[in-house]
């Protein structure tokens, strides 16, 4: 596998956090800290899900989990525990961080019926 995101102690800090535990009522998790690499992945290099390396699993399975996770506040509750290490501070994502896609950069917004009535309401 290639090099991890998370280190050990930061993994030993959420673990008992996260849903799918053995001990935990319904489906047990077949590997939390995979999953969680794959979202860092996506995370740090601002790739769309469907470019997710095969090696964290099917890019669908992945954000569909994401997006469960995201609806239960897991992800609320890893970040405030992982917050106070300096070492996990590229993880927090701003707008500088982040590309804005290609067809958000400055194209003209509308159907070309809407610049049309606004072209003739200037006039």
């Amino acid at each position: 596998m290639a090099k991890q995101i998370l280190r050990d102690d930061q993994w030993k800090k959420i673990a008992g956090l996260l849903p799918g535990r053995t001990e935990t009522v319904g489906v047990t998790a077949q590997d939390n800290r995979l999953f969680i690499e794959g979202v860092l992945w996506v995370a740090r290099t601002g790739a769309h899900w469907r470019e997710l390396p095969d090696r964290y699993g099917h890019w669908n399975s992945v954000f569909q989990r994401y997006n469960r996770w995201s609806n239960t506040g897991v992800w609320e509750r890893l970040f405030q525990t992982l917050s106070d290490d300096p070492d996990f501070e590229y993880v927090m994502i701003d707008s500088i961080i982040v590309r804005v896609h290609q067809h958000s950069a400055g194209a003209k917004g509308g159907s070309r019926r809407t610049r049309q009535l606004a072209t003739a309401q200037a006039v």
